[in-house]
């Protein structure tokens, strides 16, 4: 079928909206009208010197919309169903079998090599030419995608589904992070630097679970408002002695704490800030080598988070449970765009004014 998508063709960009050609629905997978795709500092790695996906490309991993087909051995899937897309996996993995499919064995070529498993990709421009179109299994910057039914998560059709694409990857990420990788408790102390979209989300999850202090950090007086809106009890902004802020705050250091910013200083302090037996948990691109002196880690347990190592289709109805119970308010984070606006949508996000741009085909 024909379709309309938002398409990279140099690491530098612009993305353009063009006509493509997508195949159908192959075996596990399904056809679906987009709804909304959010837009994720993942979908910009290629202006960063860090993209994977073989240009040009079509990118997007935040996808919602409705199922127009399904392809065979798709099972609690129909057509007509409302989903939300998340990452995809081979499902069969030690880590998959274990529930733990954020570190899938093949994860990383599945979700950034923007092509299936054989080197194949199902969609071609005007000209015939082959276009990556499996980011994340899904490529859902776009009017219609072909998606892996394994990491579709069917909701309730009364939600705002144009709205629900980034609880697949950016919402997940922040608050899987609290829930799965830190186990946050009621009552635990808790550091978020960056207060970004998964900063946010993880602030509002923390204060979902009950924790006594949540503390949010970034360098935009609206960011770090929003999170005291949202949740956060104290906030310090970028010019501060972080470590000492944070240390004196918690009368000693925090047991928990999440980095979205990549920034080995930021990293670092942080580090400094958490108390003997205290996680710290990493998400992002990393900019630049984190050094660790012998002893500022000491008890301390630093760890990598893929995906907030969720289960999407247990994670995400919680998520949306939550939402419903006025405790993540996620929709609050979000401004819609056009399609064709995407250039809009980037700048809007670069710039810190808009937190979690949505396209809605």
């Amino acid at each position: 079928m024909k379709t309309r998508a938002a398409v990279l063709r140099s690491p530098e960009g612009p993305f353009a909206v063009e006509d493509v050609e997508l195949a159908p629905p192959g075996s596990g997978q399904i056809l679906v009208r987009v709804a909304g795709a959010g837009v994720c500092h993942t979908d910009l790695l290629h202006g960063e010197g860090l993209g994977i996906a073989p240009l040009p490309a079509i990118l997007g991993h935040e996808g919602a919309g409705v199922v127009e087909a399904v392809g065979d051995d798709v099972e609690g899937i129909a057509e007509g169903d409302h989903v939300v897309l998340s990452f995809t996996t081979c499902g069969s993995c030690r880590n998959c079998a274990d529930g733990h499919p954020a570190y899938c064995d093949t994860f990383l070529f599945r979700n950034l090599g923007g092509r299936a498993m054989d080197g194949t990709t199902g969609v071609t421009d005007a000209e015939g030419a082959d276009v990556s179109s499996r980011f994340f299994g899904q490529s859902s910057l776009a009017a219609h995608c072909v998606a892996d039914a394994r990491h579709a998560v069917v909701v309730d059709r009364d939600l705002p589904l144009e709205l629900l694409g980034p609880l697949g990857c950016g919402f997940l990420t922040g608050a899987g992070s609290v829930v799965n990788s830190l186990g946050v408790q009621e009552g635990m102390s808790v550091v978020v630097t960056g207060a970004g979209a998964v900063g946010l989300a993880a602030v509002m999850a923390a204060k979902a679970l009950g924790a006594g202090t949540i503390i949010a950090v970034d360098r935009h007086e609206s960011r770090l408002e929003l999170a005291r809106e949202l949740g956060a009890t104290h906030t310090v902004g970028a010019d501060a002695d972080l470590a000492a802020e944070i240390l004196g705050i918690t009368a000693g250091g925090a047991d928990r704490a999440l980095d979205t910013t990549g920034v080995p200083a930021v990293i670092l302090a942080t580090l400094a800030s958490l108390r003997m037996t205290g996680v710290l948990g990493m998400v992002g691109a990393q900019h630049g080598d984190l050094v660790l002196d012998g002893l500022t880690p000491l008890g301390k347990t630093i760890t990598a988070i893929f995906e907030g190592d969720a289960v999407p289709r247990e994670l995400i109805p919680r998520l949306l449970g939550w939402w419903r119970e006025g405790l993540f308010p996620f929709d609050r984070l979000i401004e819609t765009f056009p399609l064709d606006e995407i250039e809009d949508a980037i700048a809007a996000s670069r710039s810190g004014r808009v937190v979690k741009p949505v396209l809605v085909p």
